[in-house]
């Protein structure tokens, strides 16, 4: 059993939410996005910050990373918590292989 934070665009809800019941029914621990219950423009900055750090909370916590690159789509969020998942020497998984 693995330790694994999905990352991902919210744009791609669907297939986080497919992959991160895929990869719990594998036998692992899945740690998922914390889903706005909002609109962007009405979260406080305070807000923001502490739910990004939350997930990067998630990663030190992880073996892995599981990214949802749908279509190839990396966005800069994303590529940030790759790079800190790097950093912390954590397995990089990528939903597609066609890395850019």
């Amino acid at each position: 059993m693995k330790k694994i934070t999905i990352c991902g665009s919210l744009k791609f809800e669907h297939e986080i939410r497919l992959y991160t019941e895929k990869l719990a029914l594998d036998g692992n621990c899945v740690f998922s996005i914390t889903y706005p219950t909002k609109d962007k423009e009405k979260y406080t900055k305070e807000e923001i910050d502490i739910l990004g750090k939350e997930h990067l909370q998630k990663i030190e916590l992880s073996d892995a990373i599981f990214v949802i690159n749908k279509n190839g789509y990396i966005g800069e969020s994303v590529r940030n918590e790759i790079n800190y998942a790097i950093k912390n020497n954590k397995e990089i998984l990528y939903l597609e292989n066609n890395i850019q």
